[in-house]
């Protein structure tokens, strides 16, 4: 999946993919994971958010979508 970089002190990089509704989370210190069933709406939050870390954080790492650690 194609990552583009974004503009964050934690996140390097973000890729989804709408068709599968999975969105892949690069950070600064190299790891990644796939988090799956995440809908639009969720990404389009992350990305309109004032902070990608904070939003990250409060909405994702709660386990609210299951997800999977790739390196």
């Amino acid at each position: 999946m194609k990552r583009a970089a974004v503009d964050s002190s934690s996140i390097r990089a973000l890729g989804y993919a709408s068709d599968e509704r999975v969105l892949e989370v690069e950070f600064h210190n190299g790891s990644l994971y796939r988090y799956e069933q995440v809908p639009a709406e969720a990404v389009q939050a992350l990305l309109a958010a004032d902070s990608l870390g904070r939003h990250f954080n409060q909405a994702f790492k709660p386990c609210h979508f299951p997800y999977r650690r790739l390196r």
